[in-house]
């Protein structure tokens, strides 16, 4: 594969779930460190997802409106039952997230595809942990980071800017995120959205969009 059929020059990719381990292993290793339920986390952060976006405790996390101490204490309050342990809420963001690890395999195919000419950019719903930023500077012509620009996936917005800051369209962009809503909203601004479930498929769908060897050359 050596021409771009489509003609597509951005492939904008999310973190958590894209260039990490999945984050259902990452909130599982968690529930079982607090001894939670996966059902009831599951159950729990969703009604918060689901509440109006002006009183939704995750949607002002990510657009960096509540502070992670405040959103700590209210999701540890919220997963509090009777004669359960108690969830402690300091540090519970650091619990979430300490079996987060890279996905190296994901991480080289962004890079080759920038290797080969595809501006390349990091769009991510910031849940106020750290990143390790190691090599972005190298890996991303862009990086949009949900809390530091006020605006989350999958409002509009979001994706016209990130396209906007690695220089294309969002018709010339490619998203690739694990959650199927957010790549909805990749959709409707002109982005072709890549629903990322495993490497291999992912890829598959990447090196057909810009007609590229993307792969892992054979050894």
């Amino acid at each position: 594969m050596t021409s771009n059929p489509h003609g597509l020059r951005g492939l904008i990719v999310d973190y958590g779930g894209v260039l990490t381990n999945p984050v259902q292993e990452t909130f599982g290793a968690w529930a079982a460190q607090d001894g939670l339920e996966m059902a009831e986390l599951k159950v729990v952060l969703g009604a918060m997802l689901e509440e109006a976006a002006e009183k939704s405790p995750v949607h002002g996390l990510e657009r960096g409106e509540l502070s992670v101490a405040d959103f700590e204490r209210q999701l540890a309050e919220a997963l509090r039952r009777p004669g359960s342990p108690e969830v402690v809420a300091d540090g519970l963001l650091r619990r979430v997230f300490a079996a987060m690890k890279p996905a190296d395999g994901m991480t080289a195919v962004v890079r080759r595809a920038k290797d080969r000419g595809i501006r390349t950019g990091l769009l991510s719903n910031s849940w106020g942990f750290d990143y390790d930023r190691n090599g972005w500077e190298d890996l991303f012509d862009a990086i949009v980071i949900s809390g530091e620009v006020g605006l989350r996936k999958p409002e509009p917005e979001i994706y016209r800017l990130a396209a906007e800051r690695i220089g294309v369209q969002p018709e010339e962009c490619v998203f690739v995120d694990d959650f199927a809503a957010n790549v909805r909203g990749a959709t409707t601004v002109g982005m072709v959205g890549v629903h990322h479930t495993d490497l291999a498929t992912t890829i598959v769908e990447l090196e057909t969009l810009f007609g590229l060897e993307l792969a892992e050359p054979p050894t």
